[in-house]
């Protein structure tokens, strides 16, 4: 009985501990769209932004922040306007966006985008900022990064394409100088090869094809959803090491 007992506490304990980890914090985009996120406070001065994919919310990451804090990073992940659900997490942002009648297609998705990177850039000992995208917010990532602002120290594009109509992913990748990373399932490598050989300077670009199949988007990096997640994450934790 006893032992059940401490037990018990040892599990209460450790939740509350996990708890103080998050906060949960909403900001405003440029149009005044209240954006809900998730910050997770980590021990160096980078923070990497979560951006979800289509159909999607911040709980895309609800496995991979916490890894990336013990790494020492800060991590923002945030509710879009485009998506909807992930992982039993509605997106709260979308429902606000489809409340007042705001568009929502992937386009429209950018100045929330460019609020999180403001707000990161704003947090109490942040001196680095790393955009880390998923399908249609990785080819938002690479436009932003290839952008003049807001500035960003570094780019993660998971399943990157041009999904953007009237606006060239391949162009703004002309225009990167900052270290970047690109991935995919095996099958979706030709829809982005173009784009990574368009960054100029070829040492500040990592273009990693998996030797399994993976899967589309930051899913390929969730145990439960990809069988070869670990050779996703050894590539992601070499890179970051390297370069960020």
């Amino acid at each position: 009985m006893k032992s059940l007992f401490n037990s018990l506490i040892t599990i209460l304990f450790l939740l509350c501990c996990s708890s103080l980890h998050a906060e949960e914090m909403i900001f405003s985009s440029k149009d005044g769209l209240k954006i809900s996120g998730t910050l997770e406070r980590g021990t160096s001065d980078k923070a990497i932004i979560l951006f979800h994919q289509a159909g999607s919310s911040r709980g895309e990451y609800l496995t991979i922040a916490p890894r990336l804090q013990k790494m020492g990073y800060t991590t923002l992940s945030i509710d879009q306007r485009s998506g909807k659900k992930f992982a039993g997490k509605t997106n709260e942002t979308a429902k606000r966006a489809k409340a007042k009648n705001l568009a929502q297609d992937f386009i429209d998705a950018r100045p929330d985008l460019e609020a999180a990177i403001l707000k990161a850039r704003s947090l109490e000992g942040i001196n680095k900022v790393i955009i880390w995208g998923s399908s249609y917010s990785a080819a938002l990532s690479l436009v932003i990064a290839g952008s003049d602002t807001p500035k960003v120290d570094g780019v993660l594009a998971f399943s990157p394409g041009e999904y953007l109509p009237g606006l060239s992913v391949k162009k703004h990748a002309k225009n990167i100088k900052v270290p970047a990373f690109i991935t995919s399932a095996k099958s979706e490598i030709k829809q982005w090869q173009a784009i990574a050989d368009a960054i100029p300077d070829k040492s500040r670009v990592t273009k990693f094809h998996p030797q399994q199949s993976g899967r589309h988007g930051s899913s390929t990096l969730i145990e439960k959803r990809s069988s070869n997640a670990a050779e996703y994450w050894n590539a992601v934790e070499e890179f970051l090491k390297k370069n960020l």
